[in-house]
């Protein structure tokens, strides 16, 4: 691998870390003081981490050396710097989602996407911020603050994961552990310019022993995946996270038919007569053409199962449990966009009974049934990420819940079929705007969706790391 010597080492891809760290060219150690060095330098100016222990990172760093030195293997991100979400738990640190009531919630144990990356050989660089609660396309909160986009400060950093997308945008590590129920890891890779995947339901298993008993919605549609600025680092995280873990009741491993699946794709730019921002379906038939470059067969189509339908579903299922308790919990932290949205879901969806849980439930299998179908004769699928571009800055307390819900079909519409999805960033417009699409596949397919992936950004992506912008350089 052609490791581009005279660059910062921050600057190295998780590919490229592992690389130079198995052969010896450069110390884990070096690699985790770089990073370091880096998050001084520009995590006060996008605030994506929110807690780092420097000399447990080098301590990392340097049992990863010390087992080179005695010749034993080394795992595939040897050195590689990860970053962990606040809602996930790793062992000493506070599982805080972003709230204050949290803040002091010490996880005991670690989540097995945690532990995938340890036995690895990552080295775990700090905990990135959230939403309170999660809850929002922009990651804000009363504990931590806000988080800031670092291509353009004017636009939300996305959320859940925004510290996530915010950091390895900025070359604050490599790789960035989200997680996904309603686009979490898909919109900051998104509104950041860079490359996310939301694993299907079951491949990556995850359990938090701090809140070890989840709703059913969220059992069915919350899922671990990772975020990169190359597309083959964020295969590099989802092998990581992909381990065996019995605590998960739904992992169930996966099927893989990259190699033996044509080169076939479809798309559709207004399903269900969705409109879309025009720079949006400019990407997306970019992205067509790019596969077509490539020898793909490339189909557009004008109807495909529900889009709108499944994301009423989505949110059904979400609030469907415990819904006094969850709206007293938000008005209790008292978080203005928390509180914006659970209201507006609960508004949206009504007040879920037995009954209606059970129809949901019901109606929810015979639209991944209909998706499976549709998915097994177009094996690729390319769809817009948003009806927009990335919103800005608290765009939903000025516009309120059902105008982000109308525009997020694309994205929230999809946990409740759990089929892969990855989000490839493939250009900017209007000088620092990133723009996209989402690559799906059928059940147990990720390989498919990242071969695709790698296709489609072979031919263009958004720079990065970059220099994070401030504010008064965009006003």
């Amino acid at each position: 691998m052609k490791i581009p010597t005279n660059d910062p080492i921050w600057t190295y891809t998780a590919a490229q870390t592992a690389s130079v760290i198995h052969s010896g060219e450069i110390s884990a150690v070096e690699v985790a003081k770089a990073t370091l060095e880096r998050l001084d330098a520009v995590n006060p100016m996008i605030n994506a981490v929110v807690e780092c222990r420097p000399e447990e990172v080098l301590d990392q760093a340097r049992a990863v050396d010390a087992k080179r030195a005695a010749g034993k293997e080394l795992g595939p991100l040897a050195g590689v710097p990860v970053t962990i979400k606040i809602n996930t738990d790793q062992k000493g640190f506070a599982t805080s989602n972003g709230l204050r009531s949290q803040a002091n919630l010490i996880a005991t144990e670690n989540n097995p996407v945690v532990n995938g990356f340890l036995k690895a050989d990552a080295v775990l660089l700090g905990r990135t911020n959230t939403p309170a609660f999660s809850a929002r396309y922009f990651t804000d909160n009363q504990l931590f603050g806000a988080t800031r986009n670092p291509r353009n400060p004017a636009l939300t950093p996305g959320g859940s994961s925004g510290g996530a997308a915010a950091a390895v945008t900025s070359g604050i590590g490599a790789i960035a552990q989200g997680n996904d129920i309603g686009g979490s890891v898909r919109y900051p890779a998104y509104a950041c310019g860079v490359h996310g995947l939301r694993p299907g339901l079951g491949r990556v298993a995850t359990y938090n022993a701090t809140n070890p008993h989840r709703s059913i919605g969220a059992q069915l549609m919350s899922v671990q995946g990772p975020l990169a600025r190359t597309i083959q680092d964020v295969h590099l995280g989802f092998a990581a996270m992909c381990g065996r873990d019995v605590r998960d009741p739904w992992w169930f491993g996966g099927e893989e038919h990259a190699t033996t699946t044509p080169k076939k794709a479809a798309f559709c730019a207004h399903p269900e007569g969705i409109e879309t921002a025009p720079e949006v379906e400019v990407a997306l038939r970019d992205a067509a053409e790019r596969l077509r470059d490539a020898g793909w067969s490339v189909t557009e189509l004008e109807h495909i199962p529900p889009l709108k339908e499944a994301c009423h579903i989505m949110h059904i299922l979400w609030f469907a449990d415990k819904q006094e308790q969850m709206l007293q919990a938000v008005l209790d932290e008292g978080d203005t966009g928390a509180i914006l949205t659970v209201k507006g879901a609960m508004e949206w969806v009504g007040k879920v009974g037995v009954s209606e849980l059970g129809a949901a439930l019901t109606r929810r299998a015979a639209l991944v049934q209909e998706w499976l179908t549709f998915l097994d004769e177009w094996p690729v699928f390319l769809l817009p990420p948003s009806s927009q571009l990335p919103f800005y800055v608290d765009e939903d307390i000025h516009k309120g819940f059902q105008y982000i819900t109308e525009n997020q079909y694309f994205m929230a519409g999809l946990p409740a079929i759990g089929v892969p999805v990855l989000m490839i960033s493939t250009g900017l417009v209007r000088g620092n705007i990133p723009v996209g699409i989402q690559v799906l596949s059928g059940r147990g397919r990720e390989e498919l969706c990242l071969n695709a992936g790698k296709t489609i950004e072979a031919q263009g992506a958004p720079p990065s790391p970059i220099e994070p912008v401030l504010v008064d350089e965009v006003l």
